[in-house]
This record gives structure tokens, C-alpha cells and sequence, in this order.
């Protein structure tokens, strides 16, 4: 046998698999490990560089080699290219009892609340994103996007995201992959908060409803109580809620140091019963203060290098995770007894969409993946960028039903669900000019925080992420290899 058949061999069974991991399912409103054992997110966000923070070996054995340190058990990964290598990492990572909660959107298909559309551009991206992450065991789950609606005006964009769940779902089952689960990743507004959470897990068919629902909240700031934080809004929230539900984001940073005792409650008695963990961030040091590690001198925002915690907040929070270790409820013993919430209604100059309007999905058989130039742009038309064409159904004629009604195929059809009063604005929406390269809110990366009592409906003030500046990840365009049309 030749060296290079050998040593492809070798490659082979090294790296087939991520390692041997239990992988993590939704029931109901639980995660569970394979071996039935009721599964709670310690995790980080982890995105030291802003294309793929999972191909450098060198640099994720460091990072995950100091993530064990402090318990960490999951990470949250907004931005990969799904063309590159991942297997070394993603086998540290599995080593190490790491699972991965991925985002599958980039800075050129993510759902914007200002001209909302979900085409077969954006499809084939998340799809490639699914195709390349899917064989590994530690992926825990996707996300389909982050923060896209982040003002009650832009409610009208939540149809789409249903979209792209339905869809990507139906992806998921055609290929016969693991049922990984799949949810949305939502900003803390409180004026948006209940309906949109309730919107997407409510409808009669499963498959167009969120597995895991993620808030980006930042409530918890200092040296606070359960009572004083405004946890309690959330909980009352989350108590009848039939998805999963956790923090996709948390750690508000103002107020040093960072104490991270909201860690006690979402894994303690207050909350456990109905959130499952939670994700501290950020895990590297970049302009807008919110680091566990850095990589260079205290205060640099280098992002690669040797990870040095950065104290007392990277111990305050291992020190939290040592005590708190919920063992929940077995599978075998856990029988999923709420139902879907009901879709809420239109509000008068709040949330937009009314009742369980049909959704604009592209329909599986009916899509042709669109491929990437050698370039890494579209050789398609994308629809929703020119601001011209905002739901492109499969054929420019067909569409699926995804709820009770049939699917739009424009945004007059989805805009007759709502009052007169607020068609306008939501067709304002619809029409907006072309998308934005930079995503400030959409992307998980916070410039500063400050202190706010009209941004939520707790007690005194709570902290709000000012994403008015640059983004911390940065802009980057997204070069790809040919991609091949299946």
C-alpha cells in the first residue's frame, strides 16, 4: 500500500468523525444528551476571527485547552466558510466534551428587519453550511439567524425567519441527516420579546416552528439579585414556553468586574426548570470590552495567540460553573405536556405580523441551489438585494404551505394579514433599498453598553448594547470555492 493511500487512510479515521460524543436532541422544552441525560449549555461565543474561527488547529487546541479550565461545555460560532476544513477542530472541540451551537447565516445572506427576503441564494448558503457541519457529533444545533428584528417596526421581517427555519428543516429531513435542532437568536426588546418568541414555536405543523429559541440578554448587571435584575420577566416568560429555551448571549459589562451571578439563577432553582443554560460573551478581548481571554498584551485586541485569562472575570465565572451542575430530568422520564403557544396578534404601532400568517418558504423540491462564482458572488440575481423582489418562490410560481394558509409569493399577499393601519409601514419594509454589507445589531457583537429603563419593561434600568458604532467581529467578504450545483 502506497505512503499517500496510507496516510489518507489515516486521515480518513482520524478525522471522520469529530470524536466519539453523544450528540444533543430537542424534546419538547429540553436538550438532551444521546444517553438521556437532560443537557444545560455552559458555553462561550467564540469568534476570534470573523470568516471561520474553526480551521486553525494550533489556535483552537490553545483556546479549547483553557476552555476546559473553566468548564465550558458548548460554544456559539457565528460566521464559518462552509468550503473550508473543519475536522481537526471540531475533533478538539469533541475531545474536550465541547458541542457547537452554529450560526448558518454570513454578512451576505442574513435576514434584515429593513428589506427582509429569503431566496435561493441565502438557501444554498445555509445549506452549505449544513451540508459541511452536519457529519460531526458535537454539533448541537443551528441557528437560521441572530438579532434580525431588533425594533417593533421591524416585526413584519419575522415571517421570513419562520421561512428559512421551515425550509432549512425540510432540507435537514430530505438528506436524512440527524434531526439537529434549529432555532433563532433573539435581541433582549422588551416590546418584541413575548411576541416574537411566541411567534416562532406557534402553528399546527412542527417543521415551520423553532426547536430552541436564544436570547441575546444583557439585564444583569453588578452586584444584583434575581428580584432586582428583571430575570423574573424572563422566567414568567419562559415558564409555559413549549421550545427550548436559554441565554444566547450574556454578561452585561457594566459594573466591574463581572461577577456572573445570573449564573446561579438560569442554573439554579429560580430558573432551571426552563432554561437550559446559557452563553457567556465573549471568550477574546476585542474593542468593546466584553473578553474572557486576550491574546496579546492587557488591553490589545490581537486575535490569535496564546489565550490569557482576563482577571477576575474569566475565574469569576469558572468559579460559578464549579457550583452549579443541574441534573435535570431523564428522557425516558420527561413526557412534553405544553402545547404551542397561540400566534399573538397585531398591536397598534408594535408587533406587525397577525396570527399564524403564511409563510414565504421556497419549498425543497422546488429549489435549484444557486452557485457561487470563483469569486465567491452569486451567478444569480439576488432577488432580495436589489430591493426589487422581496419572496421569490421556486419557479417564480410555485410555493409551499408551511401554516393553515397557502404560502405568499409577494409581499402584497403577506402584507393583507395585517391592519390598514400598519400596511404601510410594513411595505415600506419590504421595499427598502439595498442590504447593508456590516451587521450591527444582526451580529452578536456589542460596541458598548449603557443604562436604559425605557428599553424594557422591568423594575429600574437595565443595560442595553449600544451597536450604534462599528461591529466588533469587523466586515469581511466571504470568498468560497466553486461550488458545485447537486
Amino acid at each position: 500500500m502506497g505512503v499517500l493511500v496510507k496516510a489518507a487512510l489515516l486521515t480518513s479515521l482520524l478525522f471522520s468523525s469529530a470524536s466519539a460524543i453523544l450528540t444533543i436532541t430537542a424534546k419538547g422544552a429540553k436538550l438532551f444528551t444521546s444517553d438521556g441525560k437532560q443537557f444545560f449549555n455552559k458555553g462561550v461565543a467564540y469568534q476570534a476571527t470573523p470568516d471561520d474561527p474553526l480551521v486553525n488547529l494550533n489556535q483552537c487546541t490553545l483556546d479549547v485547552n483553557l476552555m476546559k479550565t473553566m468548564g465550558v461545555n458548548s460554544i456559539r460560532v457565528y460566521h464559518v466558510d462552509p468550503q473550508q476544513n473543519h475536522d481537526a477542530c471540531m475533533k478538539v472541540l469533541a475531545d474536550a466534551g465541547i458541542y457547537v451551537w452554529l450560526d448558518m447565516d454570513t454578512f451576505t445572506t442574513y435576514i434584515t428587519q429593513d428589506n427582509p427576503y429569503w431566496n435561493a441564494f441565502q438557501y444554498s448558503r445555509y445549506a452549505e453550511v449544513m451540508d459541511a457541519f452536519i457529519k460531526y457529533d458535537n454539533i448541537a444545533g443551528f441557528w437560521v439567524a441572530n438579532e434580525a428584528i431588533n425594533t417593533a417596526a421591524g416585526s413584519g421581517a419575522a415571517p421570513f425567519i419562520k421561512a428559512a427555519v421551515a425550509d432549512m428543516k425540510a432540507y435537514r429531513d430530505s438528506k436524512n441527516y440527524r434531526k439537529v435542532p434549529i432555532g433563532y437568536s433573539a435581541a433582549d426588546i422588551a416590546e418584541l420579546r413575548p411576541y416574537l418568541q411566541n411567534y416562532l414555536a406557534c402553528g399546527p405543523v412542527d417543521n415551520a416552528r423553532i426547536d430552541f429559541f436564544g436570547l441575546n440578554s444583557y439585564e444583569w448587571c453588578g452586584d444584583n439579585t434575581y428580584q432586582g435584575s428583571g430575570y423574573p420577566v424572563l422566567q414568567a416568560q419562559a415558564v409555559n414556553y413549549s421550545q427550548v429555551i436559554f441565554f444566547s448571549e450574556t454578561g452585561c459589562n457594566v459594573g466591574r468586574p463581572r461577577l456572573w451571578q445570573d449564573q446561579s439563577s438560569i442554573l439554579g432553582p429560580d430558573m432551571v426548570d426552563n432554561w437550559s443554560g446559557a452563553i457567556a460573551y465573549e471568550w477574546v478581548e476585542e474593542t468593546n470590552n466584553y473578553g474572557l481571554v486576550n491574546y496579546g498584551s492587557p488591553g490589545g485586541t490581537v486575535l490569535s495567540g496564546t489565550p490569557t485569562p482576563i482577571q477576575p472575570d474569566f475565574t469569576n465565572l469558572a468559579n460559578q460553573w464549579k457550583t452549579l451542575n443541574p441534573k435535570g430530568v431523564s428522557q425516558a422520564a420527561y413526557t412534553p405536556s405544553l402545547s404551542p403557544p397561540a400566534c399573538p396578534q397585531s398591536t397598534a404601532g408594535g408587533w406587525l405580523v397577525n396570527g399564524d400568517v403564511s409563510v414565504p418558504t421556497l419549498g425543497v423540491a422546488a429549489v435549484t441551489k444557486v452557485p457561487l462564482s470563483s469569486a465567491g458572488a452569486s451567478t444569480a440575481t439576488n432577488p432580495g438585494a436589489s430591493g426589487t423582489s422581496n419572496i421569490m418562490a421556486p419557479d417564480n410560481s410555485t410555493s409551499s404551505t408551511t401554516s393553515g394558509n397557502a404560502v405568499s409569493s409577494t409581499s402584497e399577499n403577506l402584507t393583507s394579514f395585517i391592519p390598514a393601519s400598519m400596511s404601510s409601514i410594513l411595505s415600506s419594509l419590504l421595499t427598502a433599498s439595498a442590504v447593508s454589507t456590516t451587521r450591527a445589531s444582526n451580529m452578536g457583537s456589542v460596541a458598548a453598553a449603557t443604562t436604559s429603563a425605557s428599553t424594557s419593561s422591568t423594575a429600574g434600568g437595565v443595560a442595553v448594547r449600544d451597536v450604534s458604532g462599528g461591529i466588533g467581529f469587523g466586515g469581511f467578504v466571504l470568498a468560497v470555492l466553486e461550488y458545485l450545483l447537486l
